[in-house]
């Protein structure tokens, strides 16, 4: 739900590539403390599913570097659950790293091999 809904704000708000990235970075260093702080309070494991500041990190970055047309966020935000979901190498193992940075690397991961493939879509003519 979270990547959704930033889907739809990343879309609708149409940042700059300078704002995305200053916007990116800032949850990427907050989210990191947060989910650790997060996760050790709610004491439910590895990467309960109440923190979802990793799902804004991931889809913030799946559309990094590519403009913010409804096609190619709908396409990123796609390929971000995919890749979130399946956790391919080496997202599944990055769950292993303790604290927030464990809970925030495998939607980075996912995030970023979605924008890879949106990439070479647009490289293609596909998008």
């Amino acid at each position: 739900m979270a990547s959704a809904l930033t889907a739809l704000l990343l879309w609708l708000l149409q940042l700059s590539p300078l704002a995305l990235t200053a916007l990116l970075v800032a949850v990427i260093v907050l989210g990191t403390w947060a989910a650790g702080e997060s996760e050790r309070a709610l004491g439910r494991g590895k990467d309960p599913g109440a923190i979802v500041i990793d799902e804004v990190a991931g889809m913030a970055l799946a559309v990094l570097a590519v403009p913010p047309t409804l096609l190619i966020v709908a396409v990123a935000f796609f390929l971000f659950r995919v890749f979130d979901v399946i956790k391919p190498f080496p997202a599944n193992i990055s769950q292993r790293l303790r604290g927030g940075i464990g809970v925030m690397m495998d939607d980075l991961i996912a995030g970023l091999y979605a924008l890879a493939l949106v990439r070479v879509a647009r490289w293609a003519g596909w998008l």
